[in-house]
């Protein structure tokens, strides 16, 4: 499971970089499809920083964390980043439906992304712990009993 998600992981980091070289563009975007689906618009709107760091920059390192988490089977840490990544992604996605009324093909495909990895790491995290062996019980201290 955790190479399944480092690899959902890479590939966010991939689509983090893409949406990140938009940011930075004047170029007419390959996702400008129509009025609904312009990378350019959210890329460039007041959405997509926090201060000085784009949020494409953000999630860049997120994904870095989270294939790093997965592939050293930090299950827990992973699914915690997971959760925070989420909720993060969430956010972002209301702001594109209420207040931008615009989608990014790379926010969306990121949003996909970080729900597909949050439920592996919650699988990962829950059904697939590694069970205890059953011990036998001590002949000697039930005989005392």
């Amino acid at each position: 499971m955790r190479y399944v998600i480092a690899a959902l992981a890479i590939l966010g980091i991939v689509v983090s970089v893409l949406a990140f070289q938009i940011h930075y563009s004047n170029a007419v975007q390959p996702c400008d499809i129509n009025a609904r689906w312009d990378c350019g618009i959210v890329n460039h709107s007041r959405y997509s920083m926090i201060g000085p760091v784009p949020v494409a920059a953000i999630g860049v390192v997120g994904y870095a964390l989270l294939a790093f988490l997965a592939f050293f089977r930090r299950r827990g840490l992973t699914l915690l980043a997971s959760i925070l990544g989420l909720a993060y992604a969430l956010y972002l996605t209301n702001i594109e439906a209420h207040k931008l009324e615009v989608y990014c093909l790379y926010c969306v495909s990121s949003q996909i992304l970080i729900a597909l990895i949050t439920l592996l790491a919650i699988l990962w995290a829950f059904l697939g712990r590694p069970r205890q062996p059953n011990s036998k019980p001590n002949t000697a201290t039930q005989a005392k009993a």
